[in-house]
């Protein structure tokens, strides 16, 4: 992984807490971001200001993908990945979706259940093909 790679992988993973924070805590993100003992670098901070533009977009999205399921009943983590995702996906100069989408997976991989990689794959997957 070259160093931009990495700076933007430890980045997700820092947005990734921070969104997890802040739903542990029921406040919004903007609340939880200038109490933080460490400022985030300025790539976590807009990852995580764009999941507070594009969250409900992301949740409705991501809702039509789920077959018998609901988006309330999505795991947490997983549900914050996939949304931090597609949020990401919506930046003006938005990484190659390959590139985000691997990065899901690989944070589900690391912070969720054994299943939750192949299953943030295949809804993200399919949601990509809504916003193109």
């Amino acid at each position: 992984m070259d160093d931009l790679g990495g700076q933007r992988h430890r980045a997700r993973e820092r947005a990734l807490e921070i969104l997890y924070e802040a739903s542990m805590k029921g406040r919004p993100t903007r609340e939880i971001l200038p109490e933080l003992t460490l400022a985030p670098d300025p790539y976590t901070v807009r990852l995580v200001q764009s999941v507070e533009t594009n969250e409900e977009r992301a949740l409705a999205l991501i809702s039509t993908h789920l077959v018998g399921w609901t988006v309330e009943r999505l795991a947490l983590v997983d549900r914050l990945v996939m949304v931090l995702a597609i949020a990401e996906l919506l930046l003006a100069d938005a990484p190659p979706t390959p590139v985000v989408l691997n990065e899901a997976v690989e944070l589900a991989r690391t912070f969720s259940t054994e299943d939750s990689p192949t299953f943030v794959n295949g809804v993200l997957a399919a949601c990509v093909l809504d916003l193109s």
